[in-house]
């Protein structure tokens, strides 16, 4: 599955029928009617859309990073502004922006695209953003085995902006280190200098 280019939840498409009926349960309990034209489709279109947003739990994120290569580069890589939306596991209310990624190989690196895909991996279900920040940080140490790891994730979250304390435009940021980044200030000071470039 880590080759896959849209991931697609496997469980939810399994269960589409009942998934459909909860969803038309929902509605009628709202107060709205599921038979009206513009709510009659809403069911199977919440499931195709649940089916990807929820694609993550088919797949495995250590597997994402696929195959390494061995490089002698030392020195600082950085992916940054990787979009990705995923979905509070509070409120089940959207939240997105973007992730930086920063690490110092010590002999093993990623494809930069992979880098990517396991963001999206980790992003692909029910998340809080703090533990977003962790995991990535985690996979690439457990995997890459590098010097050092540092992860920067921004977003704004809908369950802040679009209701209870109703603040838009409000954004959240959680950082996560390893390795070198942990005992070097001036490594996290020239990773962050670098994202602002």
């Amino acid at each position: 599955m880590a080759g896959k280019k849209d991931y697609v939840n496997s469980i939810v498409s399994d269960n589409r029928e009942q998934i459909e009926h909860h969803v038309k349960e929902i509605l009628r309990l709202i107060g709205e009617n599921p038979g009206r034209e513009g709510l009659l489709e809403t069911p199977a279109r919440v499931t195709r859309m649940y089916e990807e947003i929820f694609g993550g739990y088919d797949v495995d994120p250590r597997e994402v990073l696929g195959v390494t290569f061995d490089e002698q580069h030392e020195e600082l890589v950085i992916v940054k502004d990787i979009v990705y939306y995923s979905q509070c596991e509070h409120h089940m209310a959207p939240f997105f922006g973007k992730a930086h990624i920063g690490y110092i190989p010590s002999g093993k690196i990623a494809g930069l695209s992979k880098l990517a895909r396991l963001v999206e991996a980790i992003t692909r279900r029910l998340q809080v953003q703090e533990r977003i920040t962790s995991q990535i940080a985690d996979i690439l140490d457990e995997v890459l085995v590098p010097h050092g790891v540092m992860v920067v994730v921004e977003g704004e979250h809908l369950c802040m902006c679009a209701r209870g304390v109703k603040k838009p435009g409000s954004k959240t940021v959680t950082s996560a280190v390893r390795g070198e980044f942990r005992k070097s200030a001036a490594l996290r000071s020239e990773f962050l200098a670098l994202l602002k470039q």
